[in-house]
């Protein structure tokens, strides 16, 4: 009789750190489960043709072997090299990867520990590890950032540019603003515009002034680098700046979409220069409606270079010795709060989201070492540029939709209705009441409960699983709205510098104020608005998924330095396999089921909670509890805790 063929169907493998992995098709079937053992020397990423194992699964997933790699996703692997006399190792940054043998001959001048890229010269079997030749010594060991600047390699990226990108760049930067430049451009420089940023800031993109008319309307001006004067379309800055899609923020390192030279230097607005810009000003009513605005090109000069801290200090507690420093600015900036006030109840009222999340400030010694990890400081100024930028986007975003030209929109789709249901289901758990159906559900309505559960104990617990409700925002050609925002117009237009969707738009607009959107223009911008919202929408989650990495092997290594130690901390997440707490400066670790010695406790997914079998004690998200450090494995990025009873 005839044996039965198997089914054999092809994917893409995403593998674990444990060794294991799915295989994912591009149809609608679930995921397919590949053992370590049936792994056939594939490697994270590469296209593989499987094998179903018949009667086989893994917690209701299909299971198959891997017969062969149809197509390797891998040449190159970042990690730290390890060796002995007559060979050594490559361990990945990325865990999802396996070692790399390396022979002595090709050790090329690493030493233990050093950061190193790996070129692999023979891809792994089922018995053997893949072999390589280091090409690249990243960083010594020991040397200050090394670790973040591997990761950072690992996912592709640099910090340094292409030669011929330099160049361009230093070929634009010198010939500073000319004559020629200012025709055309209302002459701002007579006013007060200043800049409020961080006090690391070094490149300063956007920049604000506030008049108050006879009328008692408000003229808010926000005016933004006119970086498309320099970064010309097509051109090797360009084309770089594409690819890179945004600029990576990594605690003390920067991967930046544009060099030093246009983005610290001719494209940021420095104090008490001449700097191109792109401004848009907006009458605003007492009540907070732009009633009145206008878009164009601009050359300012920024009377201040101003901080969050300082601005919050002149705001908040009337600080004397700042407002004798900046005693020609105060008056605005009183202005400026009472507007960014008004704006702020506007958009609470509309149900705008403002999701209470603390976010971490790492401070890293001249060595690279975690020192502190405290809650980032979100006072009166950082909240008042937040307000003013917003209003900037929402105003430019509709103006263009009513044009019917090509842009590209910050788009943030409603909810899922399933999503709406869990959502539901939890809060009727707490006794709250979720109102409308799943699939109309308003901001506001979401906005309320948020409101509402201000101050008590599990505000963070329902904060957490509303967010995790939320669908992820990203570019898009058509403006669908931004359900967050609760705006049925909405565009990123403050920030070329950092975003390249800002800097297209900035074409956009300049082509529109000089007449020269014809039928040509908009068809090429069809295409370039299409070809740029792709990309910033897969690097701008590159960028966010690196950016947690870094923070949480930071965290790691932070943490590592108090096993042991006991703190207080609040519930949240509860899987299957255990139980995450987040401390007070937002460090998070997990309790694994497994070192519950006092029950056995069973998962109950739709209560967010863990119970014990016999004498079911529970464990609840938003519970407050308190941990020991267990251990910390920071090449995971990993922390562990034990519970304290």
């Amino acid at each position: 009789m005839k044996k039965r063929k198997r089914p054999e169907i092809a994917g893409t493998l995403s593998k674990h750190k444990r060794g294991f992995g799915f295989v994912q098709t591009e149809d609608d079937r679930a995921d397919i489960y590949i053992s370590a053992r049936g792994m056939g020397g594939a490697m994270d990423g590469d296209q593989v043709l499987v094998e179903l194992i018949p009667g086989f699964s893994h917690n209701g997933s299909a299971e198959g072997v891997i017969l062969k790699v149809l197509r390797r996703n891998t040449a190159e692997i970042v990690g730290t090299f390890e060796k002995n006399k007559r060979f050594g190792f490559v361990v990945p940054e990325e865990r999802s990867q396996e070692d790399v043998f390396v022979s002595k001959r090709d050790f090329g001048g690493a030493q233990r520990g050093d950061k190193v890229i790996v070129q692999i010269t023979r891809y792994p079997d089922k018995k053997n590890n893949a072999e390589g030749k280091i090409i690249e010594i990243v960083s010594r060991n020991g040397q200050p950032g090394g670790d973040i600047k591997a990761l950072m390699r690992s996912r592709g990226l640099r910090e340094t540019f292409p030669s011929r990108v330099n160049a361009e760049s230093k070929v634009v930067s010198r010939k500073g603003i000319t004559a020629q430049d200012l025709e055309n451009r209302r002459d701002l420089r007579h006013k007060t515009i200043i800049t409020i940023d961080g006090a690391d800031s070094k490149d300063f993109d956007d920049a604000i002034s506030i008049d108050r008319l006879p009328g008692g309307n408000y003229l808010l001006g926000v005016h933004i680098a006119d970086v498309s004067h320099y970064v010309k379309e097509g051109g090797h800055l360009d084309l770089e700046a594409l690819k890179r899609g945004n600029s990576v923020y990594l605690i003390d390192q920067v991967v930046p979409m544009l060099p030093k030279r246009l983005s610290n230097g001719i494209c940021s607005l420095n104090p008490d220069v001449d700097r191109l810009t792109l401004s848009v000003d907006m009458e605003v009513t007492p009540e907070g409606e732009v009633v009145n605005h206008d878009i164009y090109e601009s050359v300012i000069r920024s009377k201040a270079r101003m901080v969050y801290t300082d601005v919050s200090d002149i705001l908040e507690n009337n600080d004397v010795p700042l407002m004798k420093q900046y005693r020609d600015i105060v008056e605005d900036l009183l202005i400026m709060d009472k507007l960014a006030k008004i704006l702020g109840d506007k958009r609470k009222e509309r149900g705008s989201l403002d999701f209470d999340f603390d976010e971490a400030y790492i401070r890293l010694d001249e060595r690279g070492v975690p020192v502190s990890v405290d809650i980032a400081e979100r006072r009166t100024a950082n909240k008042l540029i937040e307000e003013f930028m917003l209003l900037a986007n929402q105003t430019v975003a509709e103006h263009f939709y009513w044009m019917e030209v090509p842009f590209v929109y910050r788009v943030h789709e409603s909810p899922a209705p399933g999503k709406m249901e869990e959502l539901r289901t939890f809060l009727r758990g707490m006794g709250i009441v979720l109102k409308g159906a799943a699939d109309s559900v308003h901001p506001k309505t979401l906005n309320e409960i948020l409101q509402s559960v201000q101050g008590e104990s599990y505000e963070n617990v329902v904060n957490t699983v509303m967010l995790r409700c939320m669908q992820k925002a990203f570019y898009g050609t058509e403006c669908e709205g931004h359900f967050g925002l609760s705006l049925k117009y909405y565009c990123h237009f403050t920030s070329p510098i950092r975003r390249y969707p800002d800097l297209i738009i900035h074409r956009i607009i300049k082509q529109s104020i000089r007449g020269q959107l014809d039928g040509e223009a908009v068809k090429k911008f069809k295409e370039k608005t299409q070809e740029a919202a792709d990309i910033a929408s897969l690097t701008e989650r590159q960028a966010v998924e690196l950016e947690r990495d870094v923070e949480k092997m930071k965290k790691a290594e932070y943490m590592s330095y108090y096993i042991g130690e006991t703190y207080d901390g609040i519930i949240s997440g509860v899987t299957s396999f255990g139980i995450y707490v987040q401390l007070e400066n937002t460090i998070e670790g997990l309790v694994r089921l497994a070192s519950l010695q006092d029950d056995y406790y069973i998962y109950e997914a739709e209560k967010y909670r863990v119970i014990g079998e016999r004498t079911h004690k529970t464990y609840l998200l938003g519970q407050r509890v308190r941990i020991t450090v267990d251990s910390v494995r920071v090449e995971d990025r990993e922390i562990d805790f034990a519970m304290r009873s």
